[in-house]
Order: structure tokens, then sequence, then C-alpha cells
């Protein structure tokens, strides 16, 4: 019967399996015997992947991204068994981060940053869009006002298909971080007549003035910060300064205080700032804004005090904190005294406290000494309670009398430096 088969003689065996095969793998031209034939290709390790395809006749293989999803599927099987191994085994089944971290190495290995980059901002759920702080920043930087960053937000959106540029709505979140009344603090011993609430932002100017000051009627615009609250938020921002300045000097950055800081305040007018067809409530044309700089912090440490902090740059904008900006003329005593009194009421009072607050992890004390150094002659006398021209001092940098400069034309010191 056909089937019935019947191992050939030995001595035809012996010839068979003598003769010499050349081994297809790759990087390997060996040539073994076909008895020893079998043994010497499981030798390679990677076996399946070694053998050379031979594709004799039929259509050329295809591009494995040229195929259908059917075709792609069947072609991977394997690998994806393999895959789904290693996830279950090594990830915890997360078999979407185990392949898109092949992704990413391989783009990593051939350079491609740019894509790599993209796809791990898809990975961390980031997106290719700007974030929230860099958008901010750049409408800054730009001087664009909000209608105008909205109108290049939806540009942008509708011509390109993506969001890059996020909505007002996130930057004003992101704002709120880097405002005053965002950080938590504390005084010690509390301010008088101050809150102690810690969330104040920005504040009406006017709010508990009456409608007219002595007579006289208060038309104007002005917003601030409550003083306390500008420097918390001031000091927040130069919180990695303020510890990289500590171990620069060889001290612990976990050194709670206390420290002392030197604020220099600044008030001056700003000119012009009328609106030439604007349709806004009738108020003054001029504009007067008080701020103030960190100049200095040092830090108490055994007997001597070390400077930890000190502005490069003093006379810089970006070092320049606005705490209240007004519509006013400089020169309009009463509606300035009137929207300068409680700026100066809470300076007074953070003389005689201690601000502790949480800056790295650790409550520190902070103390504050203030310096009017950056008024001109004009205003330095309305906010330090001195008189204006014709007085009996003869300069704003000292507290010398005509009298005794009359006196003595030699040796003055500056009483009024920063």
């Amino acid at each position: 019967f056909p089937t019935d088969l019947e191992s050939p003689v030995k001595s035809f065996l012996n010839i068979l399996n003598s003769l010499m095969v050349k081994c297809p793998a790759q990087e390997c031209n060996e040539e073994v015997s076909l008895e020893k034939y079998n043994h010497h290709v499981s030798s390679h390790k990677e076996s399946k992947e070694a053998l050379v395809h031979i594709n004799k006749g039929g259509r050329p293989r295809q591009h494995l991204l040229s195929l259908t999803r059917r075709a792609q599927k069947h072609r991977l099987r394997e690998l994806k068994i393999q895959v789904k191994e290693f996830a279950d085994k090594e990830e915890g089944g997360d078999v979407k981060s185990v392949c898109l971290t092949l992704f990413l190495l391989a783009l990593r290995a051939r350079n491609e940053h740019r894509q790599a980059d993209e796809l791990e901002a898809i990975m961390q759920g980031r997106g290719s869009g700007l974030q929230p702080a860099v958008c901010l920043a750049i409408r800054v930087n730009t001087f664009l006002s909000c209608s105008q960053y909205h109108k290049m937000y939806r540009t942008v959106k509708a011509i390109t298909g993506r969001q890059i540029f996020q909505p007002l709505h996130a930057l004003r979140n992101a704002e709120k971080v880097l405002l005053p009344g965002y950080h938590p603090f504390e005084w010690q011993p509390p301010l008088k007549n101050v809150s102690s609430r810690t969330d104040v932002g920005i504040i009406d100017g006017l709010s508990g003035l009456a409608s007219s000051v002595d007579e006289y009627p208060v038309d104007t615009i002005a917003k601030r910060f409550r003083y306390d609250s500008a420097l918390v938020s001031a000091l927040m921002d130069m919180e990695e300064d303020i510890l990289e300045g500590m171990r620069s000097q060889d001290l612990d950055d976990y050194l709670n205080g206390p420290f002392t800081v030197v604020v220099k305040e600044s008030c001056d007018g700003m000119g012009d700032v009328s609106e030439k067809h604007g349709s806004g409530p009738a108020v003054p044309e001029k504009a007067v804004r008080f701020s103030f700089t960190v100049m200095r912090i040092t830090i108490e440490h055994g007997s001597q005090n070390v400077k930890v902090f000190e502005e490069p740059k003093p006379n810089s904008e970006l070092c320049c904190k606005p705490l209240c900006l007004m519509l006013a003329d400089e020169s309009d005593h009463e509606t300035l005294t009137a929207i300068l009194s409680p700026l100066i009421a809470e300076r007074e009072a953070m003389k005689g406290s201690e601000l502790i607050l949480e800056m790295g992890g650790i409550p520190r004390t902070f103390k504050f000494i203030f310096r009017g150094t950056g008024y001109d002659e004009k205003l330095v006398r309305e906010v330090e309670g001195l008189e204006a021209s014709g007085s009996v001092y003869i300069c704003t940098l000292c507290d010398a009398t005509r009298l005794e400069a009359s006196q003595n034309l030699v040796f003055h010191s500056i009483t009024r430096s920063q």
C-alpha cells in the first residue's frame, strides 16, 4: 500500500547526512553537514530574525506602512505577543506605554528630537501647545492687550487646526500664582489695623475713602495691592535666588532666619496717559505709580549678617514691583495723600512686626527695612512728610536745614541714601 513507508537503507542515509549545506543565517557563511544542520541553526540566538527572507517569484515584499491594517496586524502578530508578555510581566500590562517608549527611543536614536519632543508632550498629556505661563509671558513681553491676544489665539487655531496658544482663562489662572494674594503668610505680632487675610489680590485704591476729601472731590481711579501681600509675592518670586545665595555662602538652606530685607520705595508721575479718542470716565489725564524693589537680603548667622541676595540691576523695570497705580496728577496733594495714606500706614505697621513665610518647605522669618530713595524732589516731601520747595530743608538726600548748612558748608552726610 502506498502509505506504508519504509526507511531508506543506511548507506543512503550516511551519504545524505554527509552532504555539506551553507547556513543561510545573516553574517554566518559556515558550511555544516546536513546531519548537524538543525543543531547549528538552533544555536543562533535570533534564529527567526537571522533567516534570510528568500522570496523566489511572487510579488515583492511590501513595506510595513504600505500594508492594510489587517495585513499589518498579521505581520506583527508575533511581536505583539512578545510585547504583551513583556508588558504583563514588567509594566503591569501597560502595552501603550511600552510601545510609545519604544517609538520615543527609536526617534531619539535617529536624532529626530523634534518629533520625539512632540510625542513626549502627548505622553505627558500636554499636547503640542504652549504652557499657559509661557503664553502669559509672551503676551506681557509683546505688550498685547487681552483682546489682541485673543485675536491671535483664534487666528492661529483656525489656520493650524491646533491649539498652540492657550485661551485667556488659562492665562488668568496662571497669573493668579504670580500675583499677590496667592501665598499664605503670617505676621508676629499681627499688623495693626491691617486684615489678617492673605488671599487679597487687586483692591480698589479708593476703598474706605469718602467721595470727597476735605471738601475736595476725588474723581480718580486707583488700583493697588496690599503692601504686605505684594512683598510676600516678591519674596516667593525670588525663592530660588535666596536659597542659592545661602548655598553660595556655605549656609544650610534649612536655616529659618531671621532674614533682613531692604526695600527701596519709588513713586513718580507717569506723564500723560490720556485716551485720545476714548469714551471712558472723566478722570485726570496723568498717572502716578508707587512701586518697590527688593534691594538686599541678609541673614543673621552667629554674630554677623551674611548677604544672601543683592539686586544687580536696582534701576531695572524688571525688578521694580508695582504696588499702586492711580490716575492723578503728582502735584495734586490732596488726592495723592488720600490714596497713599493706607499704603504708608501698612508700611509703618510692618516695621514693628516679623513676617513668617514658608519658603522651600520651611517657615522662615523676615524683617523689613524701608528706604524711600526712589522719589524725585517733588514727591519726596509728600511721602516723607517734608515741606515742598521753600522749606527749611535744603536737600532731598539729607536732613540738613538751611540754618545748619549756613553754619557748616563742608560736612554733610547722605542720610537718605539706600
